[in-house]
């Protein structure tokens, strides 16, 4: 049954087409391909150290904080709050120098200013539902794992549950963040895009980003009557063609004709099941997860489980996201203006056009430039 679900998720309404063979210096520069190179190889590096601390810092609140914890006698629930708080703020900051190293890099290379307070305003915005959404399940493991032997079978449902929630409420929040669009030539192509597409009514919205990066971006965010598409202002600068900017509106659009963000919970579903028995298992032998000492292993768990299965993920998202590229072409016919919007990802947020293998593997969750590039040449036939 799983297998199954799996295959109905997988399957996407793209062709076959042999997306490789294109030579990158067909359309990028050599000191383009150098600059992206340079710049990648930075970010990698961060990424890297960023990551290597988060495992560092779970390593040792998973030797030192279960003593503290235990001594505290608040009970499960009180005990949980304590150390779900202790791991949250401690992964914060351990993570932070390496976000704000990220965010002088961008700077460094032209991509945004070194603002840091309004990159701290615009990360609460997400910081806050992500806090109260961990803390809740965090409450919600230790306190069905106190009273199921099985606990994780119950739990099941339930996370499946609060995901659908969050999902279909970040379609409001995202909203609630941006402003109307403006332009009515705009507003007219995306009438005309969203009748091709048959998701007529969809909301299309506008963020302002500028204050804190100058890359150009766009995201659909919630599903049914929540389903919004968000475009950051810095698409509409002036730096990108009125038919590069209907790709991304399509693309986006796209996502929403395919229901990308119901497949998405959908294989959470299938994932959240194995994951929660593989954690019960893990810390059996220390008490389980009943016990709130024994959560910042269960967050190390989570983290390792997450870095060994990231693969399985982006294979699945640049799946989806090759999907939303083709019923883009396919809505806008105009392959020209997608191929020159493609181009200029390179230029906007110094995007590799064919990273290094293992930087595809593990951080790549959008096919490369020069496979989106290679589509846009392989449609017309």
């Amino acid at each position: 049954m799983w297998c199954g679900l799996a295959l109905l998720l997988w399957r996407t309404s793209v062709p076959s087409l042999h997306l490789s063979g294109l030579d990158q210096h067909r359309y990028f520069s050599a000191h383009a391909l150098a600059r992206s190179r340079s710049y990648t190889r930075g970010e990698e590096l961060l990424w890297l150290l960023g990551t290597v601390a988060s495992l560092v810092a779970l390593g040792v609140l998973a030797w030192r904080l279960p003593r503290s914890i235990r001594r505290i006698g608040l009970g499960p629930i009180g005990s949980a709050i304590v150390a779900g708080m202790v791991l949250l703020v401690t992964l914060w900051f351990s993570s932070l120098p390496f976000s704000l190293a990220d965010l002088w890099w961008q700077h460094h290379w032209g991509l945004g200013p070194f603002d840091v307070a309004a990159w701290f305003a615009a990360q609460w915005s997400t910081l806050a539902p992500e806090a109260v959404s961990a803390m809740a399940t965090i409450v919600l493991l230790v306190g069905l794992a106190g009273r199921y032997r099985r606990w994780w079978l119950v739990a099941w449902p339930v996370i499946v549950v609060l995901a659908v929630f969050f999902a279909f409420v970040s379609g409001w929040l995202s909203a609630a963040a941006a402003h109307p669009l403006k332009d009515a030539q705009l507003r007219s192509d995306i009438a005309r895009i969203e009748t091709v597409e048959h998701v007529e009514g969809t909301p299309v919205r506008v963020q302002d980003v500028s204050s804190w990066t100058n890359q150009a971006n766009a995201f659909t965010v919630g599903f049914g009557p929540a389903t919004h598409v968000v475009l950051w202002n810095t698409l509409l600068d002036g730096r990108f063609s009125r038919g590069e900017v209907d790709v991304v509106v399509a693309h986006e659009l796209g996502h929403v004709r395919s229901r990308h963000i119901l497949k998405a919970l959908g294989w959470t579903a299938l994932l959240v099941l194995p994951t929660l028995w593989l954690v019960a298992l893990v810390t059996r032998r220390r008490g389980g997860v009943r016990d709130p000492a024994n959560l910042p292993l269960v967050i190390l768990t989570l983290t390792v489980l997450a870095l060994l299965t990231a693969p399985i993920q982006n294979v699945v998202s640049r799946r989806y996201e090759a999907e939303a590229d083709w019923r883009a072409l396919n809505a806008t016919r105009d392959p020209a203006s997608a191929r020159k919007l493609f181009e200029g990802f390179e230029q906007t947020s110094l995007e590799q056009p064919s990273p290094p293998f293992w930087d595809y593997v593990l951080l790549e969750n959008h096919p490369t430039l020069m496979q989106r590039i290679a589509m846009t040449e392989r449609w017309p036939q």
